[in-house]
């Protein structure tokens, strides 16, 4: 067992505190609710690990959203896609 294991089996308070900030840390995480959405279309769809080179994505057509196929290297933080995207790469 690792050395901070062992301090917040010992620490129960300290453990509450890690877990009411741990709650909230992870509260707002809408990218990982995204692609997981994604990547439910792409095993529906038989894509999923085929080794085809597409990927689900998200591409803004006038003004609604529609899931499509791109390459898989093009869809990772597109800037010009939708507003997330643009936070993608740094």
């Amino acid at each position: 067992m690792k050395e901070t294991a062992r301090h917040y089996k010992k620490n129960k308070e300290s453990y509450a505190k890690k877990k009411a900030y741990d709650t909230k840390y992870n509260k707002g995480k809408k990218a990982t609710a995204k692609r997981t959405k994604l990547n439910k279309h792409n095993r529906r769809k038989g894509t999923y690990g085929n080794g085809d080179g597409l990927d689900a994505c998200e591409k803004k057509f006038k003004s609604k959203t529609k899931i499509v196929f791109c390459k898989k290297s093009k869809n990772r933080g597109d800037k010009n896609d939708m507003p997330g995207d643009k936070r993608a790469r740094g």
